[in-house]
């Protein structure tokens, strides 16, 4: 079975019995309806994902890769922050008339930094450092830039990559890259998998435009979180059958990290179980 269906049922189960609840208190997301959305959490939740044994997709219900794949190249490839640049309307509501959702995401990956050597963005920073000094320790990228929050229309959730790369005496010579994502929330039921697949999918194209394999992923998130609305629907989800990982691969002819296209991800043998019919969104 998909061990990533196996590390989101335990992560919820133990949100569910042992989690703590922000009813009654000030919070700032609402309902559709005006009501406050309250939560269920649990703090410091890290999940780790090792790509080399299998893609951590879940079986549980499909996830659609691609449009994860479409959203981290507007993030990180196109480092654009206007929703008309991006396939899918999960940005909507916090983009404004002109489709901008201010001084955030791409925008924060895109700005420039003055370094000894050259002047940077972020992605390219990345890609540089990995390919001359792959065993530094200071090769990341940081979307939460405090000078510039009051420009972004939602402060970012996943919001930093520390890359690192190991030595694993692979035969065919290749060294390993590594991730850890830094999250400071996450609405577990409507975006744990999105972002997981995401960054396995940025972790495994930066890795081959570098020349690596792609190794672990570790997510970790401080405030994982199960909506008031959303635990009938959780408790539902982690009941079904599961089934074996997909294979999840990138086109091996590409090599250049702004080359990629969504038509570059191949999947294949995802078997999951139905969507589910409705899930409510907290604004």
């Amino acid at each position: 079975m998909s061990k990533a269906d196996a590390i989101f049922v335990s992560m919820c189960k133990d949100i569910l019995e042992h989690g703590t609840t922000t009813e009654g208190q000030r919070v700032r997301p609402r309902w559709e309806d005006g009501t406050a959305a309250y939560t269920i959490k649990r703090f410091g939740v890290c999940n780790r994902y090792d790509l080399r044994d299998e893609f951590p997709v879940l079986t549980l219900r499909r996830t659609g890769l691609k449009s994860c794949m479409d959203e981290i190249l507007w993030i990180y490839q196109r480092k654009s922050n206007n929703i008309g640049d991006l396939a899918t309307h999960i940005w909507d509501a916090w983009a404004d008339e002109d489709g901008s959702i201010g001084h955030a995401y791409g925008y924060q990956v895109g700005r420039i930094s003055h370094y000894a050597d050259g002047d940077f963005d972020q992605m390219d920073r990345v890609l540089k450092d990995l390919r001359e000094q792959p065993f530094s320790r200071r090769i990341l990228t940081n979307l939460y830039a405090f000078d510039e929050l009051h420009l972004m229309n939602l402060y970012p959730c996943a919001y930093s990559c520390t890359y690192n790369v190991t030595d694993d005496r692979r035969p065919d010579g290749r060294l390993t890259l590594n991730m850890v994502l830094n999250q400071r929330s996450q609405d577990v039921l409507v975006a744990n998998n999105w972002n997981v697949t995401q960054y396995a999918i940025l972790l495994m194209m930066v890795a081959q435009s570098v020349g690596m394999v792609a190794g672990e992923l570790v997510h970790m998130i401080a405030d994982a979180h199960i909506y008031d609305r959303h635990t009938d629907l959780v408790r539902e989800l982690i009941s079904r059958p599961q089934y074996e990982a997909p294979k999840v691969s990138l086109n091996p002819e590409v090599t250049d990290f702004y080359d990629f296209t969504t038509d570059d991800l191949v999947v294949e043998n995802y078997a999951c179980g139905p969507q589910l019919k409705h899930i409510p969104v907290a604004v």
